[in-house]
C-alpha cells in the first residue's frame, strides 16, 4: 500500500457511518452482509449506505460479491491488513519486539 491507498483508506474510515459499516461487515466475516440488511442493522436510509459502501469499496476496505440477486459485501481484510503494516511499516525504529502486542491484538485468530 502506499501513501495515497492509506489516506484514501484512512478518509473513508475517519466518517461515522461507514466506521459502523466496517465494523459490521467485520463481524460479519467471510458470510458478508447483504447491502439492504446493512442499512437495516444501522438504522440508516439505504441510499445513503450504498454511497458508503461504494467509498468503503473504492478504498479497497470492503468488497461486493453477488450471491444471485443478491450483493452481499464483506470486509477485505487482505487491504485493512495492508493499512495496517503500511501504518506500522516503520514502526519502533528497529526494535520490533515492541510492536508484538499490537500485532498480537491485530491478527485475527478466527
Amino acid at each position: 500500500m502506499d501513501k495515497r491507498s492509506s489516506l484514501a483508506a484512512l478518509a473513508a474510515l475517519g466518517q461515522e457511518t461507514r466506521l459502523d459499516i466496517f465494523r459490521l461487515l467485520v463481524r460479519a466475516g467471510a458470510e458478508g452482509v447483504p447491502a439492504g440488511e446493512v442499512a437495516t442493522r444501522l438504522g440508516a436510509v439505504q441510499n445513503t449506505v450504498s454511497s458508503h459502501l461504494k467509498v468503503l469499496s473504492q478504498a479497497g476496505l470492503i468488497r461486493p460479491e453477488r450471491d444471485g440477486r443478491v450483493v452481499r459485501y464483506v470486509a477485505d481484510m487482505t487491504g485493512f491488513r495492508d493499512l495496517l503494516a503500511y501504518l506500522m511499516e516503520d514502526c519502533c525504529n528497529g526494535a520490533p519486539e515492541l510492536c508484538r502486542p499490537v500485532i498480537d491484538a491485530v491478527t485475527c485468530r478466527c
